[in-house]
């Protein structure tokens, strides 16, 4: 079991990122960097997913030029790894916010959803006791 925002949820999503075939194959012909920033009172948990060519990475801290940046809160970050919300709604509702190069998104939606499938895993390791405690905060280049 991980504990959710830790370095080690971190590192289980890279694991699964990079173990996955299809995930490789859907992004074979495409590069871009989405940031995930969750604000907390107790800092802010960043990391961020590469995508090149096929290789695809979920790396802690701060992207040097990220294509996309999602930023959300603590609660509403964790609704989405548990898979209460969808990032879709909390979008909708305003509870996630998108920056960056809109036009990545849209262009890059089908390997972007192969994600859903790919976390999932990542998702059953979480400790739901933990899920409930502050994250310790990773802190990445500023």
């Amino acid at each position: 079991m991980v504990r959710h925002l830790s370095a080690a949820w971190i590192e289980a999503l890279d694991e699964a990122v990079k173990s996955s075939a299809g995930l490789r194959a859907a992004t074979a012909e495409v590069a871009f960097t989405v940031q995930q920033v969750v604000t907390s009172a107790d800092g802010d948990v960043t990391w961020h997913l590469v995508v090149d060519h096929g290789e695809v990475a979920v790396e802690p801290g701060r992207a040097d030029d990220p294509d996309l940046v999602f930023t959300q809160d603590r609660t509403t970050a964790q609704q989405i790894a548990a898979g209460e919300l969808s990032a879709q709604a909390a979008f909708m509702v305003g509870r996630l916010r998108v920056g960056g190069d809109l036009t990545v998104l849209l262009a890059n939606q089908e390997a972007l959803a192969g994600l859903e499938d790919v976390f999932a895993r990542v998702r059953a390791q979480i400790d739901p006791v933990e899920a409930n405690e502050q994250p310790h905060p990773v802190r990445g280049r500023a």
